[in-house]
């Protein structure tokens, strides 16, 4: 096979560890200069190819490419944008083609959740309609964890170690101050549609009367009376209620609890934040003094308190990719395959971007104990391996030492411009 140079982009919401799989990506391909020439990122994901906005990984020094394994974020730049089908837009399509072609690239690398792999799939059947040749191969990522086939998607178990561990700390707090002040604390995470984050949170409970004392899943329709009556069983028995609520929760009928009415690029509902909204609730009811807050970015920023486990998969994943292009492969996903689980093991399988695309893994019943408020041991022993180990980057005066690229671009050389 000739020498092609490769693409590699990042999309959607960005992880603690997605740059371990650019890493991984970057320094595989490095190996193999034989093969793959130069690694060009997309600056801000898919936009950087229908712009021609590439950046030269080249330029990079084989220091600061390894400090990506323990930085946070996305080096290059990532986005929430959707490519329509080649019938809808077929200009799209026709500039990635200019773009790819222009700059010689036949390794397609994205880097991202479920709409991200639909992105991933539109491109290898691209490339087949328009008999341009390009190993096209998606890399999984996403904090939801909703991604069908693999055991796991890299960047949960860092989501879900920093979850278990703010509600166990959390939990020592309220707990401190409950007879005399706070008695109710209510912690939001991410998850929209399925509820593994939340469920994370359930991993800092250990025996009876530990918190979470309630968790809120979006697979469990939520019942406002069942709800209250538990939150104040447990303000009875412990002294306090420590619940953990998924921004996806909703009623029986399916609307969110915190449903802003709005949607985002990718045409989910945005959500407003349902801890205050579930807070209230308690408020109203039992009069509890409460304290509420909302994990939002810090969740999925947090590096500092990555899991070993998931620094090690996402790096293999990037790894991965370049092996599965180089060997000819094209249109897949790989994908995390769980062997055991006593002592916990895994090896690297494939999927199908088909099997993929705009699809969702949700919480299974089994998962969930049969009052819908916390997770079983089932549960338990597949989350547990996720957090195992840390992973702490480098520190300088006293704050993380992370990598800032110089993100040098690839000079344009198409004349025309594309507004996207």
């Amino acid at each position: 096979m000739e020498k092609r140079n490769a693409f590699y982009a990042q999309s959607g919401g960005v992880t603690a560890v997605i740059n371990a799989t650019a890493c991984g990506v970057i320094e595989t391909a490095r190996k193999h200069k034989d093969r793959i020439g130069k690694v060009y990122a997309g600056r801000n994901g898919i936009l950087g190819a229908l712009t021609e906005d590439l950046i030269d990984t080249s330029r990079e020094s084989a220091r600061a490419i390894a400090a990506l394994k323990h930085t946070p974020s996305g080096a290059f730049g990532s986005c929430r944008y959707k490519l329509k089908s080649i019938e809808e837009n077929s200009a799209q399509y026709e500039r990635l083609m200019e773009v790819f072609q222009a700059h010689d690239i036949g390794y397609f690398f994205y880097n991202g959740g479920g709409d991200s792999q639909d992105t991933s799939h539109k491109v290898s059947q691209l490339s087949r309609k328009m008999g341009y040749p390009i190993q096209c191969i998606g890399i999984p990522k996403t904090v939801d964890n909703d991604l069908p086939v693999t055991d796991n998607c890299p960047g949960f178990g860092s989501v879900a170690k920093y979850v278990a561990v703010s509600i166990r700390e959390a939990a020592f707090d309220v707990k401190s101050m409950a007879e005399t002040s706070t008695k109710v604390f209510v912690m939001e995470v991410m998850g929209r549609h399925a509820g593994w984050i939340a469920a994370a949170g359930g991993l800092a409970g250990e025996n009876e009367g530990d918190a979470p004392h309630v968790i809120l899943f979006p697979e469990i329709a939520f019942d406002r009376r069942r709800f209250l009556a538990r939150v104040k069983k447990c303000v009875k028995h412990y002294g306090y209620c420590v619940v953990c609520v998924s921004e996806g929760a909703r009623f029986a009928n399916g609307k969110f609890l915190a449903d802003a009415g709005s949607t985002d690029a990718f045409g989910h509902k945005q959500l407003g934040g349902v801890a205050p909204v579930v807070a209230d609730m308690i408020k109203q009811a039992h009069g509890y003094k409460y304290h509420w807050a909302v994990a939002d970015y810090l969740q999925r920023a947090a590096r500092h308190i990555a899991s070993k486990t998931d620094v090690e998969q996402a790096y293999a994943m990037g790894r991965a990719a370049v092996q599965f292009a180089l060997r000819g492969e094209t249109a897949i996903l790989p994908v995390i395959v769980r062997t055991s689980n006593k002592p916990y093991r895994w090896k690297i399988g494939s999927t199908t971007l088909a099997r993929v695309a705009n699809r969702e893994k949700m919480m299974p019943r089994n998962y969930i104990t049969r009052d819908g408020f916390g997770i079983t041991q089932r549960c338990r022993t597949y989350l547990a391996p996720l957090i195992r180990g840390e992973a702490y980057p480098p520190y300088s005066n006293g704050l993380p030492n992370y990598i800032q690229l110089k993100n040098t671009p690839v000079p344009k050389k198409l004349a025309t411009k594309f507004r996207v």
